[in-house]
């Protein structure tokens, strides 16, 4: 959903016309941000951390801690992903603040990032467990829930880009109210409110996306140790 906006501007390409929407524009923008907020951090890291490097350190700490208690394992081959889509999300949930409509409130980009967690399960599925011992599970107990494995795996991934393009959307559209009838006092708390609301959103977001690739790993682990006790 992109609210009607035209595209801003389009660039020419050999395949036809490039269009560049507001949603585009701003995801590059804090995609910008992200980045170069990174490389400023990881020119400052010393060993006796400052009050930046702290947050940071205590940060990815909570996430390996998150990781380790939901997926029982290691959490460093997951955090360069969960880590990106707390703080991609978290940030662009954030850019409304500034009076710019944020990317997460359009379903196009929730998709995209539902889509990478899509193939991010397998992926990780096939890495820690091998790709025959994976594939295994889409036709156990038997072969006939293939089908229903394959809908449920999509039908979770819809669920997922719905949640927080639903969760934005109507946040922005109730903040957008309140301005307009009461303009100068009430949106104040419900703009703390929306705050509190898009950090929830990202931690949701990190969190079912852990829950996924740990329900992938253990199903997997289960049954492995069931054929060798066997």
């Amino acid at each position: 959903m992109t609210g009607g906006l035209p595209p801003l501007f389009e660039i020419p390409t050999p395949f036809g016309a490039f269009q560049v929407t507001h949603t585009l524009w701003v995801t590059w923008g804090v995609m910008a941000e992200i980045l170069l907020v990174s490389a400023l951090i990881s020119l400052r890291l010393r060993n006796q951390p400052g009050r930046v490097q702290q947050v940071v350190e205590a940060m990815m700490g909570w996430l390996e801690d998150e990781i380790r208690g939901i997926i029982r394992h290691d959490p460093g081959p997951f955090i360069p992903l969960v880590a990106a889509l707390f703080i991609f999300i978290l940030t662009a949930n954030l850019v409304s603040f500034v009076g710019i409509r944020p990317p997460t409130s359009d379903i196009t980009t929730t998709a995209a990032l539902a889509l990478v967690v899509f193939l991010a399960v397998p992926y990780y599925g096939i890495s820690l467990t091998g790709t025959g011992t994976y594939l295994k599970t889409y036709v156990q107990p038997f072969w006939l829930l293939l089908p229903l494995n394959i809908i449920s795996e999509l039908s979770r991934t819809l669920a997922l880009a719905v949640r927080l393009f639903g969760n934005v959307f109507s946040g922005e559209i109730l903040v957008g109210v309140m301005f307009s009838l009461v303009p100068f006092f009430l949106p104040l708390p419900l703009m703390f409110l929306s705050l509190i609301a898009g950090t929830v959103q990202a931690y949701i977001f990190a969190i079912l996306t852990m829950v996924y690739i740990g329900g992938a790993v253990k199903v997997v682990e289960k049954r492995q140790a069931k054929e060798e006790a066997k």
